[in-house]
């Protein structure tokens, strides 16, 4: 029986954790090369689409996402707007833009309090009910696009099986540095995992929320709205619900902006705590393999335990880079600049002590009021 040396032994599980994030690695590398060689076939004859975006307030660079949409390059689209509010600034914005372009049709709705606990799917299943096709693309605000856009989701929606797809978007940060942190993170990290997994599981079972576009009866028929709304994190659920009943599930060639505009870091550890312990109840085993999504982290635990490894923490950092460059230029076509690559140690280390934070606490904070989190990822708001 082997017996390792006692002077090894503490070193032994951070090694083969660095060892399988190295596979990790390479398996996002893969997984980008694997998405950048699908091409969406040539559109045929084009069908209308309608547009829903929820609103709340005026965010950091709204009126040029807004805009965006108004600039798509289709021919039959229309837009509709849902706030809480009649006077709503967002809301207000987008009357103001509709003026600028009379030929894009443009309808507003104001929600009133939500009848859910999901807002966001509350507004959509009223946007829904007014919206005049049956091909939808649910935005939200913070989402910025290229006039291209429907001439790519008409092309992917031309195959009859597809029912729902997912445009990987490209974070933006603001000005605080704490966006920059996450916008790294996001870029890299997490989309780095997505693509790994579409590869390993051999197609997407999943939609991730910022644009998802989907036919009407797909989310009928998996529930609708009212049923979506007990989730969190109602966009993994439509997607993994739709794969379920047999319907086919993409990540679109298409590939948006999400401008996540700045914040504090008390703002910022909030949000990405919140998204890190819904994650962890939307996918339980994706969330502990997450451990193995970047290398850094574990190659300085191990070289803490065991200094001579200090190679590996040289050959983990190359990986990481590697890897990021990948997902980030290659992939989600990020302007590339020194800055991100800089900070990608600090983001990561940061990633990692909010992936831990992630498995404990039962409670979020979303747009000022606290919600309880189930196991099954269906939340309550928490009465005061």
């Amino acid at each position: 029986m082997f017996n390792p040396p006692a002077a090894l032994v503490p070193g032994l599980l951070p090694a083969f954790l660095v060892v399988g994030s190295w596979a990790c690695c390479l398996l996002m590398i893969a997984a980008a090369r694997r998405y950048r060689a699908v091409r969406p076939q040539p559109p045929g004859p084009l069908e209308p689409i309608s547009i829903l975006k929820p609103l709340d307030g005026l965010d950091e660079g709204l009126e040029q996402n807004l805009r965006s949409f108004f600039e798509l390059d289709y021919p039959d689209f229309e837009l509709l707007f849902a706030a809480r509010e009649e006077d709503d600034r967002g809301l207000a914005l987008a009357r103001s833009l509709a003026r600028e372009y009379p030929r894009v049709p443009a309808s507003f709705l104001a929600t009133g309090a939500p009848a859910w606990p999901n807002a966001k799917a509350w507004s959509l299943a009223l946007m829904m009910r007014q919206a005049r096709h049956d091909l939808l693309v649910m935005s939200d605000s913070d989402i910025r696009v290229t006039p291209g856009m429907l001439l790519v989701l008409d092309a992917e929606f031309s195959d009859p099986r597809l029912g729902v797809a997912t445009c990987p978007y490209r974070a933006v940060a603001g000005s605080s540095f704490w966006s920059q942190l996450e916008a790294i993170g996001m870029n890299t990290e997490f989309w780095g995992g997505a693509l790994a997994a579409r590869l390993v599981e051999r197609g997407v079972h999943f939609a991730i929320g910022p644009t998802v576009a989907a036919r009407r009866g797909v989310v009928a028929s998996v529930g609708g709205w009212d049923r979506l709304s007990r989730y969190v994190a109602e966009d993994f659920v439509l997607g993994r619900r739709a794969a379920e009943a047999g319907y086919g599930v993409i990540l679109s060639s298409f590939v948006v902006e999400h401008r996540i505009g700045s914040q504090s870091l008390r703002a910022n550890l909030s949000h990405r705590l919140r998204w890190n312990r819904s994650t962890r109840r939307s996918r339980k085993m994706g969330y502990v393999g997450q451990v193995l999504a970047n290398p850094l982290p574990l190659a300085l635990f191990l070289v803490a335990l065991q200094p001579r490894s200090w190679p590996v923490l040289v050959g983990s950092a190359l990986l990481r880079a590697w890897t990021a460059f990948e997902v980030a230029v290659l992939t989600l076509r990020e302007r590339p600049s020194l800055r991100p690559w800089l900070l990608l140690p600090l983001q990561d280390l940061l990633s990692f002590a909010l992936w831990i934070a992630g498995f404990f606490g039962h409670t979020i904070r979303w747009r000022g009021r606290r919600y309880r989190l189930f196991r099954d990822g269906r939340f309550e708001p928490v009465r005061p």
